[in-house]
């Protein structure tokens, strides 16, 4: 640029006014087609981007990888299974503690952290998502409420259903940016039923899930009862026994209740009562009274089987089952989402590298512009023009260095539990994987890609389960539509006990002999007052 007036000054007059002139012709003509130059030069830097590698250039990998660290499995109580007897005899009836919830990050995060840096592949990002995921870790949860509910339907209680919806609090990764917005449904999720719950309107349930004949506790129910009773009462006819009737009494009643999974029930009860009181009408003071009885009860038609009684268990283990597809439909998901936020990293640092080379450029140019004003070839305008393209650019890295950071925290967010540690938090997350294309697609039929998929997708699978509890849910419907008819047999007995009232005058041989001395001695007496001396 500052050999051009040398050239044309050098030369004759009207040699240099030729040559000055075709040379400004040049620069105005090219300072005019600097937009087009400009956006070829991106558009051309996007399609490299989109067609090759997405390798991170700006920041180089560490010179020495890190040793992997070891994954870490997590173990999974059995919660179908009640607690032993032994020693404790109600320690199944106890409750579980769950250990308490660790939020701090896994050590694999450690490792990958180097020199305020945060370097990861693909691999990485995944396992680190797999130990660390908020989402992936509250649908974990699930797979022990499920096995509770069939703990629950074992002892023959209803189901509680499990929910089945995608956990959606991690946000990016989505086409629409940001994207991820929290479900309405429990924890989060997306589907606010439940598998086992029937959903309805106006008060209509529109789902007969578990419906069936009434199924008797498979646990063993044990009842007692212990009542101590005093009472004073004013008697107000000639029937009362005493003008104020005092009457304690105790009772002790005890029960046990179990049914079977073949519609049998079996109940044993045993009651006690022992009354003490001052009536006269009362022939027994204190009065024992047992009765004991043991009824064993089939049902012949309706309740009879064991498919419509076990229908709950069957149903809760199935549940179980679309709670772990459930859980693996949110690990594809979740994993899905990761590599989609680790790609718009990855797009947002080129995104940077390509704004700030056009902005070079634009700078380059603006600064040429005031070059060639200052020697008269172009019109000031050009300046505020070349400054007006500068600032633009200016504006584009900013935005573009803002999303880079946006998606450095999406990516950190995603793979922590916490970023209470200043080190994660200030971190630059580096990645290191680039996009690799085969040479050659692999051709694979449509049909065994259609087959894949009806074999392997989780929705269908869980399709395929609902229809299972629904196909239960109706042969337990069918025996309901059965006339009632039971079997039973019982044995029993009764018994009544206690000592003489002393209140009532004529009850023993006593108190007879008693009471005809008493007559003597009237009758004697009535004799000396009548009988002169």
């Amino acid at each position: 640029m500052n050999l051009a007036p040398q050239n044309f000054v050098s030369g004759s007059d009207s040699a240099g006014y030729l040559h000055s002139s075709t040379n400004g012709e040049g620069r105005m003509v090219f300072s005019h087609l600097q937009p087009i130059f400009r956006a070829g030069v991106a558009l051309t830097l996007v399609a490299v981007l989109g067609g090759n590698l997405l390798a991170q250039q700006a920041q180089p990998a560490p010179a020495q990888a890190p040793p992997a660290p070891k994954p870490q499995h997590f173990v999974l109580e059995d919660y179908t299974k009640p607690r032993s007897h032994f020693p404790n005899p109600i320690g199944p009836y106890s409750p579980k503690r769950l250990p308490p919830i660790d939020l701090s990050n896994t050590p694999r995060m450690e490792t990958l952290l180097q020199n305020g840096k945060l370097y990861l592949s693909m691999n990485d990002a995944v396992a680190l998502a797999l130990e660390n995921n908020l989402d992936i870790a509250i649908q974990r949860f699930n797979l022990g409420i499920a096995d509770t509910d069939i703990l629950r339907a074992k002892a023959g209680a209803n189901t509680l259903g499990v929910s089945l919806g995608l956990l959606q609090g991690t946000p990016g990764g989505t086409p629409g940016g940001l994207g991820g917005t929290i479900g309405s449904g429990p924890g989060g999720t997306s589907v606010s039923g439940t598998a086992g719950a029937g959903t309805g309107a106006s008060g209509i349930v529109f789902s007969t899930l578990g419906s069936g004949p009434t199924i008797t506790s498979f646990d063993p129910v044990l009842t007692g009862s212990l009542q101590f009773d005093h009472a004073n009462t004013q008697s107000v006819n000639l029937f009362g026994g005493a003008p104020i009737v005092t009457q304690n009494s105790t009772t002790a009643d005890f029960a046990y209740n179990q049914g079977f999974h073949w519609g049998t029930n079996l109940s044993v009860g045993f009651n006690n009562s022992r009354i003490t009181t001052n009536s006269l009408f009362s022939t027994l003071s204190p009065s024992l009274t047992s009765n004991f009885q043991a009824r064993l009860t089939q049902h012949i038609l309706q309740g009879f089987g064991f498919a419509p009684n076990t229908r709950f268990i069957e149903i809760a283990k199935n549940n179980r089952e679309s709670s772990d597809v459930a859980f693996r439909l949110q690990v594809i998901t979740t994993v899905d989402q990761i590599e989609n936020i680790y790609w718009d990293l990855v797009y947002a640092y080129e995104n940077v590298r390509v704004q700030q080379e056009s902005l070079a450029f634009a700078q380059k140019t603006l600064s040429d512009t005031k070059k060639q004003v200052e020697i008269g070839t172009l019109a000031p305008i050009e300046v505020v023009r070349a400054q007006s393209t500068v600032a633009g650019d200016m504006q584009q890295l900013t935005v573009a260095q803002t999303n880079l950071q946006l998606q450095q925290l999406l990516m950190k967010n995603a793979l922590s539990r916490t970023l209470v540690d200043a080190r994660l938090a200030d971190a630059e997350v580096v990645p290191t994987s680039a996009i690799q294309l085969p040479a050659q697609e692999p051709v694979t039929p449509t049909e065994n890609l259609v087959n894949d998929a009806l074999n392997h997708r989780a929705e269908l699978a869980e399709a395929r389960i609902t229809l299972a509890n629904q196909e239960i849910s109706k042969k337990a419907i069918r025996n309901l539509l059965l006339p009632s008819l039971d079997l039973f047999a019982y044995y029993g007995g009764s018994g009544v006990g206690g000592a003489v009232n002393p209140s009532v005058p004529l009850c023993t041989h006593n108190s007879v002999l008693t009471r005809r001395t008493h007559h003597r001695r009237f009758a004697a007496a009535r004799l000396s007052a009548t009988v002169p001396h």
